[in-house]
């Protein structure tokens, strides 16, 4: 029993890693990877994720995961130690905080690069891009691969 509890923790682990492969997505219809070329989404498929992300209790879940991710960073030592699915995940909910109708993916490495791909309205959102990216701890370059692309009427 002592030698299988190891194996079947290794298996759970390495199931578990596989499965977190994911990129995190602002919108169920963001592109599924950040080398995909994104589409302009249509109107009320913007209309209903800008809804949800100006919610007031949306708003306030993805602030609540942000700083609950940067006080477990702190914990295990700081951005010198920064998983690459905390990266990408606390930057798609800045993202998706402050950009609630772009459909963006965001996908980070182990060197602290955010690589952000799909599709904002305006000029404007696309230059928010970077600089929330950044605010996040542990964030050395973005690459930014969204384009501007309203949403069809």
């Amino acid at each position: 029993m002592k030698k299988l509890a190891p194996f079947f923790i290794s298996c759970l682990l390495l199931v578990g890693a596989a499965a977190c492969n994911d990129a995190s997505k602002t919108a169920q219809s963001a592109p599924d990877n950040v080398n995909q070329n994104p589409a302009s989404p249509a109107a009320e498929t913007t209309q209903e994720a800008k809804q949800d992300a100006q919610s007031e209790v949306r708003r306030r879940q993805l602030n609540q995961d942000i700083r609950a991710n940067e006080q477990r960073n702190n914990v295990t030592g700081g951005d010198t130690d920064r998983d690459k699915g905390d990266l990408a995940t606390e930057v798609r909910s800045k993202l998706e905080a402050n950009i609630p109708d772009g459909q963006l993916t965001v996908a980070a490495d182990d060197k602290g690069t955010v690589t952000v791909n799909g599709t904002v309205n305006n000029q404007d959102q696309y230059n928010k891009i970077q600089p929330l990216a950044k605010e996040i701890k542990g964030v050395k370059n973005v690459v930014n691969k969204a384009v501007v692309a309203p949403a069809k009427q």
